[in-house]
């Protein structure tokens, strides 16, 4: 890995892990944001990125003829920053297979479950539902399997009596805002990679629920 890394984000809401990522950028960390990229003109996490004086494009979805299509244009406007990394933070889009392919290794998704439960949506209504005591995040490669690729990190957290869906959410989220900055800077850092049978952490393998931090 090169002193710098060059990342660019993914998203297509409010970007509060692109600004969880852009406060973790203190002086010693080789993590460079060259980009960010939304299909929606309207996510607030492109003002972000041009608060932070970061490139803010928009590639809408609509105006192609279907997922491959787009998928295919949005690689060509990633690939003009040379990114090390691609980062999803909220890119509500399920990527095509040849996209994932593209970016095998340098694609990472952070998640609101303990995966591999509960992929897909409303995560912390289903953790709920089901009476887990724990509930939490994860971040990991991407693969072709949808939320299914090798996990990096997770952040448990016990579930409350008395929580909600929307107190459940406000406590992953102040954990997706700690993990996913230490799962970029990770890799960055040459310190995890992706290799043939998962995901490794200075060279060892990690478990297949990731490395576990419970705050």
């Amino acid at each position: 890995m090169p002193s710098t890394c060059n990342v660019v984000v993914l998203l297509s809401g409010t970007g509060s892990n692109l600004q969880a990522l852009l406060d973790s950028l203190q002086a010693d960390n080789p993590v460079r944001i060259v980009a960010v990229i939304s299909n929606r003109a309207d996510a607030l996490g492109l003002q972000r990125a041009r608060d932070a004086g970061i490139e803010a494009r928009v590639l809408e979805h609509q105006g192609f003829a279907g997922r491959e299509a787009f998928d295919a244009a949005l690689t060509d406007l990633i690939d003009q920053y040379h990114p090390h990394l691609v980062v999803l933070a909220g890119f509500m889009r399920i990527l095509s297979p040849s996209f994932v392919r593209h970016y095998h290794g340098r694609l990472l998704n952070i998640h609101p479950s303990l995966l591999p439960r509960y992929k897909g949506l409303h995560t912390h209504r289903r953790a709920l539902e089901a009476g887990d005591a724990e509930h939490g995040c994860s971040v990991h490669f991407v693969t072709e399997e949808l939320d299914g690729g090798p996990l990096v990190v997770q952040a448990v957290i016990p579930v409350q009596s008395s929580d909600t869906p929307d107190t459940l959410a406000h406590r992953v989220h102040a954990q997706e805002h700690q993990i996913y900055p230490l799962a970029v800077r990770w890799f960055a850092e040459g310190r995890v990679c992706l290799g043939d049978h998962g995901a490794l952490l200075d060279g060892q393998p990690l478990p297949a629920c990731g490395h576990l931090i419970r705050p």
